[in-house]
Order: C-alpha cells, then structure tokens, then sequence
C-alpha cells in the first residue's frame, strides 16, 4: 500500500483545522502539513455558521466577566470554569488574527463593528458578515492556506482510522504505547486506501448531526473523529450532550435542514404556536432571548401538546429592510421557497445542531493518547458544559486551534517518524450491500430522533440500545469483508456514535442523577409541561 508522510496531519478543513494547520506551517517552513477533507475543501460546519463569533471587545458596554458568566449559566454549571475564562479572555487576539487573515465583519455607520444579540447573551457581543459568517471564515483561510508551499491539500479523502500501536511492527510497538502515528485515507475518488503518518496528528472532523433525522449539519457531519478515537481507546466523554437548534426550516426531507439563525430572533423575532399564539413567555422570563436548550425545549411541548409538526417565527412587524440587509442569505432562501418574511409565518423545528461532548483533551488540545490532537466540535474542552452558548463555537475553535498550535510546535522536533504499516486493498461495496447501508442509516436515524433526541427516557434509552447493537453486529460484517466504502465507513461511525450518545445518557441517568433547568430532579420530571417516563432526561 502507498504511505504519504507528513509532519502534522490534520482531518478536517473547518476553523479548527485550517487555523491549526496555517499557524503551524507559518511558524514552520521548514515542516511539511497535510489537511485531509472528505469532501470539497471548504465543506465543513463552519461553512454553514450563519451567526457570528461571540467576543468582547468594549469592556465599557460589556466585560470578560459577563460574558463568562452567560456562558456558565447556560452550561447548566457544568462547564469547566478555568476553560470558560481562558477562551473567553484569549479570544479578542484571536479574532484581530482572523481580521489580519482578511476576514471582514459587518460595521456600523461609524466604522465600529456591529454587535448583535443571541440568545443566552446579556450583553451585544456576536461580530457577524451578514448571515454567511462561516462562509466569509472559510474562504478567507482558505485563501491564506494555499499561499504556504509547506501545506498540502487532499480532497475527497476519507478517514477510515488512526494508526495506533496495533499497526505497527512488534519492536516499535514495545517501545511506544498508547500513541497515534497518523490515520488510514480512503481516496474516494480511486477507491485506495493509504497510510498517512505524521509526527502529530490533529482532529478537526466537526459534528455528528447526522445521526439525527432532522439536523442542521452538512450531510459529511457522521462524527467520524469520534468515532476513530474511541476505537483508538482514547477518552470519549459528553456524548450525552447534544445541542438542538429551536429554529430550523420545516420543509421538505432534505439531509440538511436550512438553519434559521439565532440573530433573527436576536433581531426581535418572536415564536408563535399553530393557533398563534406567543408562547415563550411560559417558559422562560427571556422568552424567545433564553438559551438554546429552554427554547428547544419549550417548542418540543408545543408541538407534542398540539400534535402539530412545527411551531412558526414571525418576522412581520420587523424592519423589512433592515432585515433583507442583515440576513440576506436567510431572506434569499425563504423567498425561493415561497416564503416572504414581510407577510408569512416561518414554520420551524428544533434540529440536531452541536455536539457538546466530544474526544476529551486539556487545555493544549492533547487527547489521552500521545501524538494525538483534537479541537473543534469534535473535542470535548469543557468549555459548552450541558449547553453551548450561541457563538461560542467558532471562539472555542480559533483559541484551542492556536493553543494547540504552541503545544505541537514545541513538541514535534522531539518525535520520531513511524514504519511498518499493514492494511488490506479494498474493492468498492457491491450496489446491494450499498442498498442496505442506507436503509440501515435511514433506520438509525429515525431510532435516534424518536428515542434519544429532546426528551429521554430510561424505556427509550434501552430500546434504542438495542437497535443500535443489532445494527452494529450487521454493519461489522460486511465492515470485516475485503470491500469498502464512504458510506460503509460514515455509516460505521454514525453507529458508534449513536451508541455513544445513549451510553452516556444511560449513565447520567444512573450515576449523576439528571440536570435541568430549574433543578428538576429525579422525582419531578415534567419538562415543558410533558411528564414523560421515569427518569427523564433533557439533554439540549
């Protein structure tokens, strides 16, 4: 099999990634980095971050303090408070970076940025470009990628797994334990699958929304770098935690439900039930302004007390104008639907939106195994806790990319380059076995949205559980056959991580009894005015 060598391997092509790999080859010429992407090289969640990137930059108006303490609040006190203020702290230098790189935020008429408002947030603080921010990130890195000559880019390469000690030959395997030396790359253009070792490698994968049914995450978000450090025995740890975005487009059956952004609401929107109905007020003091999980939540009892599919944002008595300007992408895509915000409801749903959890790493980045890296959505930092405040995510990933930046740099002269790899040729899946991979991810989908989503239960969690085992044993024998595939692959990992996220509910519920908002125990389980099974669990 062919081998391609590098000094820093990084999978995935997000803000995470990009932003890791850029520093490390400008502060590096002399080192040789690949960034590996499964599909084109700007398909990643952060292209679809419409948002913004939450940051203080007038402690006048606002302050670190504040914006930690929104961040604590909606982490349901269980984010890692020393992660909160680094991130928090550190994140204004790293944003004049990304400016330095190109990136442009929207001012105001007075040449200062314009601050907006999402919920969760006491204070103006989310910089945005219109309602493409992701977007504009994206292609600006990009850009500056492909100036640096020591930065190689493979497109349509899959990562099938790392390469740990069990890959390699007895006498180097005696010598390092428990360490990563690169990954197997499936070319899915040629159907090839290589060894790409590295001196360190980083994960940057992103999401796992596609596990869901109903998700705002691109259909490559199947939570593969979780999925590979697990099975590489690194430490996996709040799975559990799953953020549902309250407002995603209600329509059609697309793989990828178009994402309504927070700032709407933040813009004055408000959320109406079937019968029309202002309901938020019910819920939270905040009202459409609480944080994502009360939201989500609260639309989820509307629907199940109504038996109706969708709950509608209102956008008429807004500023049409002004709102055309500042979500024009948003504006866009509605009015090709048919849909004009100046005279139409917007039906919308919750939809699996951000992993909380993730591969768990310090404050470097560094995972529990050596030479392995994680950062982005695919990490667990303690930062989000039980819920990610709204822009949190692209602060998190510019801070922990450049942290683990100075971790890797400072380490990689002292790492010797590994050999001896085995892998098997693999031909591609044959068109029946391909057939029964997609019903078979179309079925763990609807298990996981109907037993493992908003509202959880001992009953449900253990259903699911079950599905999940028989899908994986079916999966692991067409898995342990001389064929493979991209499906084959994601799909091995959707159930991974399927089973990951209902473990993990399972303990919680067991060991640390169940966390709401407003202290809701084990012995009172209402949640948004639905009693559901014993032992309940919210996980938004």
């Amino acid at each position: 099999m062919k081998t391609h060598d590098s000094d820093f391997l990084v999978i995935g092509s997000g803000i995470a990634g990009l932003t890791y790999a850029l520093k490390l080859a400008q502060h590096l010429p002399e080192a040789k980095v690949s960034i590996v992407t499964k599909g084109a090289e700007n398909e990643s969640n952060t292209k679809y971050a419409q948002g913004g990137i939450a940051v203080v930059l007038n402690e006048v108006a606002d302050s670190f303090e504040k914006h930690i303490e929104d961040t604590l609040v909606a982490g349901d006190g269980l984010c890692d408070r020393r992660v909160v203020e680094a991130v928090v702290k550190e994140g204004p230098q790293r944003l004049i970076e990304l400016v330095n790189w190109g990136v442009n935020f929207d001012k105001n008429t007075d040449g200062r940025f314009d601050m907006g408002l999402e919920g969760g947030h006491t204070q103006n603080r989310i910089l945005h470009h219109s309602d493409i921010t992701g977007f504009e990130i994206e292609t600006k890195l990009l850009s500056q990628i492909h100036k640096q000559p020591n930065i190689e880019v493979f497109i349509n390469h899959l990562a099938v797994d790392l390469i740990v000690d069990r890959h390699l030959s007895t006498a180097i395997a005696g010598q390092n334990s428990d360490s990563c030396y690169g990954a197997y790359i499936l070319n899915a253009d040629t159907g090839e699958v290589s060894a790409f070792t590295a001196k360190i490698t980083m994960l940057a994968t992103g999401g796992v929304g596609q596990v869901y049914q109903n998700t705002t995450n691109p259909v490559i978000a199947t939570g593969d770098g979780v999925a590979m450090a697990y099975r590489a025995n690194a430490k996996i740890a709040g799975m559990e935690f799953i953020q549902f975005h309250p407002t995603a487009l209600k329509h059609g059956s697309s793989t990828q439900s178009f994402l309504i952004s927070e700032a709407v609401r933040g813009f004055g929107a408000i959320l109406l039930n079937a019968k029309g109905e202002r309901f938020m007020a019910q819920y939270d003091q905040r009202m459409e302004l609480a944080s994502r999980d009360i939201v989500s939540r609260a639309i989820h009892s509307e629907m199940e007390g109504s038996g109706d599919e969708c709950v509608y944002l209102d956008c008429r008595h807004l500023n049409i104008d002004k709102f055309k300007t500042k979500f024009s992408s948003i504006y866009s895509k509605l009015k090709e639907l048919g849909i004009d915000v100046a005279s139409d409801l917007i039906p919308v749903v919750p939809a699996a939106h951000y992993l909380c959890g993730g591969i768990d790493v310090d404050m470097k980045g560094q995972t529990t195994l050596k030479n392995l890296m994680a950062c982005g959505e695919c990490a667990h930092t303690g930062l989000h806790g039980g819920n990610r405040l709204a822009s949190n995510s692209l602060l998190e990933a510019l801070v922990f990319a450049h942290r683990s930046y100075l971790h890797a740099a400072a380490k990689w002269s002292e790492i010797s380059k590994p050999h001896a790899f085995t892998w098997s040729v693999f031909a591609q899946i044959a068109p029946d076995e391909e057939r029964l991979i997609a019903t078979t991810k179309e079925a763990l989908q609807r298990i996981m949205s109907n037993h493992a989503g908003i509202i959880r239960c001992d009953a449900k969690l253990e259903q699911a559980a079950k599905h999940i085992g028989v899908f994986s044993r079916e999966i692991q024998q067409i898995y342990e056959g001389p064929k493979l595939s991209v499906a084959l692959v994601e799909l091995r990992n959707l159930i991974i991580v399927a089973s990951l996220i209902v473990n993990h509910s399972r303990e919680r519920l067991e060991n640390k009894g169940v966390f709401f908002k407003g202290n809701i125990t084990r012995e009172d389980n209402r949640v948004g005015g639905i009693i559901d099974n014993v032992n309940a669990i919210n996980t938004v």
